[in-house]
């Protein structure tokens, strides 16, 4: 289900570097079809979670609307509504992860009033951003030796502050894509232009961000590098531990005799 949902938003941030000469209607047809899509199915997901793991998206989403009600525009491009995001990916995985992301993302916007065109393009961007902390996170089960499962080590850590600065930068590219085809269209050198060679969009839209947004996404980077430094051992150790109550294992019947 994630995968259909992601790639019905790659679809939605890609269709403006395609070259395809489309109409200004377009855009607000696509925000439509994608936000109609992506709702039907993160409300499946959602569905298949026991009950635990749903009343725990529920408790993250309510925490970081009340964040975001709090901090509203952040501390610059900081935001603290990412951290819980990228430490419940971590623990919970991929799919989880996208969950977290996303509906913290919706249920902050109605909270906030921050409803709007916009929106899609954010609730697919945090969605991602869950969804890489749970690859990262499963790799790093993978490789490193045998311990107590929710015990976080250094490397998680680290590693967890790595992709914090990482889908910072991704995120603010991402969400940029909306005002830059709404509001800049037709901008000499930055803005877009329908039915520009892709290579050509791609190098307007590179210029647009280093002029617009590359100072901004650092602050959020970097700010959730360090809430990752700060904060990430004890919530990761109280995430662990809950992924650990909520989970479960399939034991053999003993043999008749």
């Amino acid at each position: 289900m994630i995968a259909v949902v992601s790639i019905a938003g790659l679809l939605l941030f890609l269709w403006p570097f395609l070259g395809l000469g489309l109409t200004p209607e377009a855009p607000a047809m696509s925000v439509t079809l994608a936000a109609v899509v992506s709702l039907a199915i993160m409300e499946a997901g959602a569905r298949r979670l026991d009950a635990g793991r749903l009343a725990l998206l529920a408790a993250l989403a309510a925490i970081d609307a009340a964040l975001r009600l709090a901090m509203v525009n952040g501390v610059a491009g900081f935001s603290p509504i990412f951290f819980l995001v990228l430490a419940a990916g971590y623990e919970f995985g991929p799919s989880y992860g996208f969950l977290v992301g996303a509906f913290s993302l919706l249920v902050s916007a109605v909270v906030t009033g921050g409803v709007g065109p916009w929106l899609p393009y954010e609730t697919f961007a945090v969605g991602w951003v869950g969804l890489a902390s749970g690859v990262a996170g499963s790799v790093v089960r993978r490789i490193r030796p045998a311990r107590r499962s929710w015990l976080p080590s250094r490397l998680d850590i680290g590693v967890l502050a790595v992709v914090a600065i990482v889908t910072g930068y991704a995120y603010g590219a991402l969400t940029d894509v909306y005002g830059w085809v709404a509001f800049y269209r037709g901008v000499e050198n930055v803005g877009w232009q329908p039915g520009l060679p892709a290579a050509e969009t791609l190098a307007q839209f590179g210029r647009y961000y280093v002029l617009t947004s590359v100072v901004w996404d650092s602050f959020r980077a970097f700010g959730d590098a360090a809430a990752v430094l700060a904060f990430g051992t004890p919530v990761l150790m109280a995430l662990g531990r809950l992924r650990a109550r909520l989970g479960y294992e399939i034991v053999a019947a003993p043999e008749q005799t």
